[in-house]
């Protein structure tokens, strides 16, 4: 992987960070209104058709799930340790089908891991992309996202859901192989005068935001994983508007922080800050509770996503989160090195 798309991998993290604490890193781009599908843009400038397709679902396996199921195996041990404390069980009941089909429905049988249910979604959508890549171009999936909005009016099925997710997010994966193909360093699209039109176009549709005022209008922000869709392609243009910003600042950038270890580390450790960052903010939440002297009936009345004194405490939260995230990922890939090598 390159250095430019592992900063890129960095800042879509720390958007989805930012996102869970209610505040977005790019003025004029919301939470939620393209941070999730950067993610797919990412894999589709990372996606290789030389692969067969054996051979590519054994990647993606390894790559994605195998992590994954260590990772539900891990916080199913802790979040049945933490129950009495808690007060709760933070997940839905445990059984084989909301170990085994849920994590591609919902992705939200264990609340301190629901920011993982991109990872079984990533997995699906990449193998569909696999067998279809070739056969396709950029307009059927534009089609593809359009009937999947629409779809998000019986998103209540949750086999639907998954659906409209799936057919959601090929066109940016589509589009993010595309730009890694057919543009970049081929074609100039970050001129002044495109971010002239891109920063005129998000305060036209900011005109009409309901997503802090909710009075009237239209949400920049869109939930994909419950398929919640509020206009027929307002969608789909803030998921390009902010995805484009996203490249423009990385490209702007990138001489001045390419040499930024810790920048890179938080790209070499996306997975493991989405995997645990709400772990880490709810312990952060029970330490000040304590320093405070406040009951922890509290946050245990709350749910996950509940943090102490968010005006104040939101940043501390934010740095000391990713932080203690990217520490926690470089400490477990040693671990697995270790015992790896152990093993042979």
């Amino acid at each position: 992987m390159n250095n430019k798309i592992n900063i890129l991998k960095a800042l879509a993290i720390l958007l989805v960070v930012s996102g869970h604490l209610e505040f977005s890193l790019i003025p004029m781009f919301p939470p939620y209104s393209f941070q999730v599908v950067l993610f797919f843009f990412i894999a589709g400038m990372l996606f290789k058709p030389d692969y067969g397709f054996l051979e590519y679902v054994r990647k993606r396996i390894k790559s994605l799930m195998i992590p994954y199921v260590v990772y539900s195996i891990i916080y199913l041990g802790i979040t049945q340790l933490i129950t009495p404390f808690a007060g709760k069980f933070w997940g839905m009941p445990v059984s084989l089908k909301n170990e085994l089909i849920m994590p591609f429905l919902t992705g939200h049988q264990l609340d301190l891991i629901s920011p993982l249910w991109f990872v079984p979604q990533l997995f699906t959508s990449l193998i569909i992309y696999k067998i279809i890549h070739k056969h396709l171009n950029i307009f059927w999936y534009f089609i593809f996202a359009l009937i999947a909005i629409q779809l998000g009016k019986f998103a209540d099925n949750l086999w639907i859901l998954y659906l409209l997710r799936t057919m959601f997010s090929l066109m940016f994966i589509e589009a993010g192989y595309l730009y890694k193909t057919k543009i970049e360093n081929k074609i100039n699209i970050f001129s002044f005068q495109i971010l002239g039109f891109v920063l005129i176009l998000q305060s036209l549709l900011w005109l009409t935001n309901k997503d802090f005022t909710p009075a009237d209008g239209i949400g920049l922000s869109y939930i994909l994983v419950w398929g919640d869709f509020d206009n027929w392609i307002v969608p789909i243009i803030t998921s390009f508007s902010g995805i484009w910003i996203s490249l423009y600042i990385v490209n702007i950038l990138y001489n001045k922080i390419k040499d930024c270890n810790f920048l890179h580390k938080i790209g070499q450790n996306t997975y493991h800050i989405m995997a645990n960052h709400l772990l880490v903010f709810n312990i952060i939440t029970y330490c000040l509770l304590l320093y405070k002297n406040i009951p922890f009936e509290i946050k245990n009345n709350a749910d996950i996503y509940w943090f102490y004194c968010p005006l104040k405490t939101t940043y501390f939260y934010f740095v000391f989160g990713i932080i203690l995230t990217v520490y926690l990922g470089e400490f477990l890939k040693i671990l697995k090195k270790n015992y790896m090598f152990k093993l042979k």
